[in-house]
């Protein structure tokens, strides 16, 4: 992705923020005072961020329909993701792996190896769109309000020779220092954790800390990984997980008509992220993707089921992580546009 297309990412998550004040606005009109709803917003830039300065330009707007919107700028997504448990904000904008702690279910939409084409992400995001997910949107008084695509992550790498699993044995690995599931895989394959997080782990690919960083394609230019591949390395073409914004608010905030009509403007923006998202691939230069080979994709694609099965119920020292209805709604998406998979008849299906 070229840097200037930053602005339109985050213009997409901060347009979700929308849906969440202004179908709230009836009941404020009707109010002498303004009703206030507070935003917990992560910009890893803070106040001076473009998401930060993009959510901004919704406070007169809504002050005009009787909402008082205080915004919030974390640099720190722990922090935002804390300060909103502990009731200081309404809601918050948090990536989906850190959104799992509010709701297992929609947080494990990014299990390893789980969704690997875009056509079976859109079958699932249109799925839980739907009203009848909506109690699944529920969980322990927090409610997932939209969800919006960033991207599958995939493998950066310093040296193309890391094209397989057991090449990864004694690498580097920055890793989100909260992310469970991925700690759990670069166990697996015996690499090194290098524990991280979203404001430094392209900072230690870049200059050479680590040999590999998972991220999605528009991190190639706006977090410069090129830098860090250098002129032997590259990205391993295949999608490690499908990596999502999650809107999160307190189950009280929002009434169950106008959380629902929230999702379903989050779903109708998904041709815009994938047009951006594919944009963004295609601007890597072919020369830098590192292609696998089919067989070897078949042999990854049972490692990680077999992990993820480990994931969904604590088997073997893994941790409790993958939610059991989202692994099998992703089971039965995965194999109704591939009915061959071998997992598909395997007795131990998701």
């Amino acid at each position: 992705m070229k840097s200037a297309n930053l602005p339109q990412r985050v213009a997409l998550a901060t347009a979700l923020c929308a849906s969440l004040v202004f179908p709230s606005m009836g009941q404020a009109q009707a109010q002498n005072e303004p009703l206030e709803r507070s935003f917990c917003v992560f910009d890893p830039v803070g106040a001076n961020g473009p998401l930060f300065a993009i959510t901004k330009t919704f406070q007169p707007v809504a002050l005009k329909n009787g909402i008082k919107l205080d915004l919030r700028a974390y640099t720190d997504e722990k922090v935002a993701a804390e300060d909103f448990k502990a009731g200081q904000c309404d809601a918050v904008l948090l990536t989906g792996t850190r959104a799992r702690e509010f709701n297992k279910f929609t947080g494990s939409i990014s299990a390893v190896g789980a969704l690997p084409t875009y056509d079976n992400l859109k079958t699932l995001l249109a799925t839980l769109a739907q009203p009848k997910a909506a109690p699944l949107m529920k969980d322990n008084g927090y409610e997932v309000l939209g969800i919006i695509p960033v991207g599958a992550g995939y493998l950066f790498v310093n040296d193309r020779s890391i094209d397989t699993a057991g090449e990864l044995a004694g690498k580097r690995m920055a890793t989100l220092d909260y992310q469970k599931d991925a700690i759990h895989m670069v166990n697996f394959v015996k690499a090194t954790v290098v524990p991280s997080d979203i404001t430094n782990f392209a900072g230690k690919f870049n200059n050479g800390s680590v040999d590999t960083a998972y991220a999605p394609a528009f991190a190639y230019e706006a977090l410069e990984l090129y830098k860090g591949i250098g002129e032997s390395g590259g990205v391993v073409d295949y999608p490690l997980a499908q990596l999502t914004l999650q809107m999160v608010a307190r189950d009280d905030v929002l009434d169950d008509d106008t959380a629902q009509k929230a999702r379903e403007v989050a779903w109708n923006m998904f041709p815009q992220a994938m047009g951006l998202i594919e944009g963004q691939e295609a601007a890597i230069p072919e020369e830098k993707w590192v292609r696998i080979p089919e067989k070897d994709i078949r042999g990854y694609q049972e490692m990680f089921r077999e992990n993820r099965i480990e994931m969904r119920d604590g088997l073997n020292g893994a941790p409790d992580v993958y939610h059991p209805k989202m692994m099998g709604l992703l089971s039965k998406i995965r194999c109704a546009s591939n009915p061959a998979a071998a997992e598909c008849t395997a007795a131990n299906r998701e």
